[in-house]
């Protein structure tokens, strides 16, 4: 088959063929490259797997055809200096084994044509998904390929500029690593650091100068970091990164049997050193650290790499797993007689909450592996870029165990690692709260939590019977449950099985449902209804409006956070254990419940629901009503102390 080139077609005809039969276009460029299919589409144009017809082999080669997205004359222009710089760059670095080589450079039909040598094989970001994290040994291997390859390109007074796993291939052949794309390269110049130039690069990846505009040979160090801890933990640099501490915080990401020794992990704390002179200056600096020579006297601890973070990084953390949020609706319908028996019985249970503690070790846990989404705009070599939302797909461990209800019906708890964040919204969030203020570091302690909302066949294995509205489908939550009525639930489940099982406090949910994030919703700055259940006639964001389901859906319909939990963002609010408090003023920071003993009833709910308003079910939004109410939008998970 043959791919067309004309931009406005992109008709696929028949092998052999001259011309395009829809269009006209000649199919050959210069006689010998014939296009089969399209590789991608980036900032400045389409690549196209080709064959070079003129090789008595038909050669594979790719096709990079000059099609910038840009409007402003001025644009064009720098885009189109930039394609024929890498034209003439390739043809000086392609001579280094692992960088493709160029084969022509051209025009044909008014558009620049740029042939280069074709890489067969995957990059690094397919085979993270493919494959999973990397161990210490691949990341040495990777630093050991990459800083040759640098080393080159540096000598040649070259700085990459878009060092990402996806510019990273491993050929086939011989398992090489070949550095790829010099579309965002410059020549390195000798004039006046303070003048700022194009700001070119991945945003998840470049360094603070070069974000600036003014790359230096170390942005390319601090990019190739920024890879690394990106393969090690599966997690996009911006997550691994604590803007409020201003330190990097990658081991917390790492898996449990994922040991990186301590003479690594300071190569990558200094690979990835925000302030430039603190920072590896040269490859040679990498090599020499990354082999054991030289490391103490230049490589300073940056904050966090000494004292409890540095044993952590040997001996692991237990990293149990991931949790979910709430939603709000206030129409109550009554007290049971059951809840207001007891009525001041739980209200006082409610302001003195005991905990069986118990060690991990003694959990029957076990290792669940799934794929969760993120979603975020398409990023773009030239930042500030117009783009689209894209979704991106990850791989997730958790630890759980199951819980025996009987007659078949069981239940799941995600382990929870312990840790430290930000609860509550910045100031410049959309649609924040006064009530989600002041942001307030917390310590959390692992814990365990429901997989799912629990569900109506739970409900009933518990509690023999089935308040629910919305009943086709017994995995659907249990709604139309007050706050008593999940304290009865919570009772009657620890007689059951001899362990203490309650509420997650609120502090406990916002960690959980964020799972390491800092955006909005754990998905990131938006979500859409393909995601979770939520009105979708509203939008938050940039997302489109979706599907308004006007009901519950069945428990892990949608994809998991990182933690593994399910269900946070939308379809029930979920009841917390705290009693309502306007704000964050004078809140615990140990991830306890924050309990009034004056009777009030008023109590806060996490998440969202099927009915509220995407804004409703971020992270960070608190709702509240009363310990009776009952709505067919509330809902509730357990959680277990360890």
């Amino acid at each position: 088959m043959t791919q067309c080139l004309n931009p406005d077609c992109l008709q696929i005809n028949p092998e052999e063929t001259q011309f395009c039969q829809d269009c006209g276009a000649r199919l050959l460029l210069v006689d010998r490259y014939r296009a089969l299919r399209i590789l991608g589409k980036g900032g400045f144009g389409r690549t196209f797997l080709a064959i070079d017809q003129s090789k008595p082999t038909n050669n594979y080669c790719v096709i990079k055809q000059f099609l910038p997205d840009i409007k402003s004359k001025k644009g064009l222009q720098k885009a189109a200096e930039l394609f024929k710089r890498e034209a003439m760059r390739l043809n000086e670095l392609g001579k280094h084994n692992q960088i493709p080589a160029l084969l022509a450079f051209f025009n044909q039909e008014s558009r620049q044509y740029l042939i280069q040598e074709f890489i067969d094989g995957e990059d690094l970001s397919k085979e993270l998904q493919s494959k999973g994290v990397f161990n210490e040994q691949q990341i040495r291997e990777l630093l050991n390929d990459m800083l040759a390859v640098l080393n080159f390109v540096h000598a040649n007074h070259v700085i990459h500029r878009d060092i990402k796993p996806e510019n990273i291939i491993r050929r086939k052949q011989d398992g090489k690593l070949v550095l790829v794309d010099f579309g965002a390269a410059k020549e390195a110049e000798a004039g006046d650091p303070s003048v700022t130039g194009t700001i070119i690069g991945s945003a998840a990846y470049i360094s603070p100068e070069q974000a600036v505009g003014k790359p230096q040979f170390a942005s390319d160090l601090y990019s190739l970091g920024a890879t690394c801890l990106h393969l090690l933990t599966n997690t996009e640099p911006t997550e691994l990164f604590d803007v409020a501490e201003g330190e990097w915080i990658w081991r917390e990401y790492l898996e449990e049997d994922n040991d990186i020794s301590y003479e690594l992990s300071r190569v990558l704390d200094k690979l990835v050193e925000g302030a430039t002179k603190r920072r590896f200056q040269s490859v040679e600096e990498v090599v020499q650290s990354l082999h054991g020579r030289g490391v103490a006297p230049s490589l300073r601890p940056t904050k966090g790499t000494s004292g409890h973070r540095q044993s952590r990084v040997k001996l692991k953390h237990s990293r149990l797993d991931r949790t979910e949020a709430l939603p709000k609706r206030t129409s109550s319908e009554g007290v049971s007689s059951r809840a207001a028996g007891s009525l001041v019985k739980n209200q006082d249970k409610s302001a003195k909450v005991t905990t069986k503690k118990t060690s991990p070790r003694e959990l029957d846990l076990k290792i669940a592996e799934y794929i969760f989404l993120t979603i975020k705009p398409n990023d773009s070599v030239i930042i500030n870029k117009n783009s689209s939302l894209k979704t991106c797909k990850h791989r997730g461990k958790a630890k759980y165990i199951t819980i025996d209800l009987g007659k078949g019906i069981t239940m799941d708890l995600i382990g929870i690692p312990g840790g430290k964040y930000l609860m509550g919204s910045p100031e410049k969030e959309p649609e924040r709260a006064n009530e989600e203020e002041p942001q307030h570091q917390v310590s959390i302690r692992p814990f365990l939590m429901g997989k799912y909302p629990v569900t109506q066949a739970q409900w009933k294995a518990i509690m023999k019977n089935n308040p629910s509205r919305f009943t086709e489908d017994e995995e659907n939550p249990v709604e139309k449950v007050s706050w008593f009525d999940c304290l009865d639930f919570c009772e009657r489940l620890s007689e059951k099985l001899g362990r203490e099982f309650r509420l997650p406090t609120e502090a406990e949910w916002e960690y959980a449902c964020r799972a390491k994030t800092t955006t909005p919703f754990f998905f990131g700055e938006t979500m859409t209804t393909e995601l979770a259940n939520y009105n979708g006639e509203y939008t938050y964001g940039i997302e489109k409006e979706g599907e308004y389901r006007h009901k519950t859906t069945k428990v892990g319909s949608f994809s998991p956070n990182r933690f593994g939990l399910y269900d946070l963002h939308g379809n029930v609010a979920e009841w917390c254990e705290d009693t309502w408090h306007d704000n964050y003023q004078e809140a615990p920071t140990n991830g306890d419940s924050w309990l009034e003993e004056d009777g009030s009833l008023e109590k806060v709910l996490r998440g969202g629901s099927w009915l509220h308003l995407p804004g409703s079910c971020r992270s960070s939004q608190r709702l509240s009503s009363t310990g009776n109410s009952k709505s067919d939008a509330f809902g509730f998970r357990i959680a277990s102390s360890v």
